[in-house]
């Protein structure tokens, strides 16, 4: 089985091409200016002119208005939408159609209830990701890239009719077991490939590529 590969909040050229090097299917360009991964359209689209042929190049983006999402798509290439808040599934039908380009809904897991939204989302999508719902304990999360996993089994045994990635607290070294346990046949990293938060270790990169490659 080959296991499809993101890897999420680059910011570097040494990230791009780490990831490129490492053979990344898909790489993700942050646009939620709290994250201390975010990039400016600017310098999005620098990165994005790095990427190989044949790389989808996603766009990360929480609960965005229109007028964000026009300012960046008129300076960045981006391949998909990557809608990482709390839109719901008007709002999701309605950036897909307007803009005209894919779209990825990340659905944030704690407990088997969470799985309730998924079918309608599914509907309207082109892939899902499953993420781990920010934990009530940590002050001032992020809507992602936490570095806590939820429980994978909450994933075995699932369908869905659309590709999905599977994402939350993976790294190298349990990047394995996350996949036997909860099935996924696309894996999405970002925290467990830095050195500290925003700043990506190209080495890390390549050692959780490998490890996908691996399985």
């Amino acid at each position: 089985m080959v296991i499809e590969t993101k890897i999420c909040g680059l910011n570097s050229l040494e990230g791009i091409e780490a990831a490129a090097k490492g053979g990344a299917d898909l790489i993700g360009l942050n646009f939620y200016p709290p994250s201390p991964r975010a990039v400016t359209p600017e310098e999005a689209a620098q990165l994005a002119g790095r990427a190989p042929p044949g790389m989808t190049r996603v766009g990360l983006f929480v609960d965005p208005d229109d007028d964000q999402l026009a300012a960046t798509l008129a300076k960045v290439p981006l391949d998909l939408l990557q809608l990482h808040g709390q839109e719901s599934p008007r709002r999701v039908a309605e950036i897909r159609a307007r803009f005209a380009r894919p779209v990825m809904k990340v659905v944030k897991l704690a407990t088997q209830e969470d799985l309730a939204a998924v079918p309608t989302y599914a509907s309207l999508v082109d892939r899902l990701m499953f993420d781990t719902k920010p934990p009530k304990y940590m002050k001032n999360a992020l809507p992602g890239g936490n570095a806590v996993a939820f429980d994978w089994r909450l994933l075995a045994g699932t369908r869905w009719p659309k590709p999905w990635l599977l994402a939350g607290g993976l790294d190298a070294d349990n990047l394995a077991e996350a996949v036997r346990t909860s099935g996924a046949p696309g894996v999405d990293v970002s925290s467990g490939v830095e050195d500290a938060p925003g700043r990506k270790s190209p080495a890390k990169i390549a050692a959780f590529l490998a490890a996908a490659k691996a399985l």
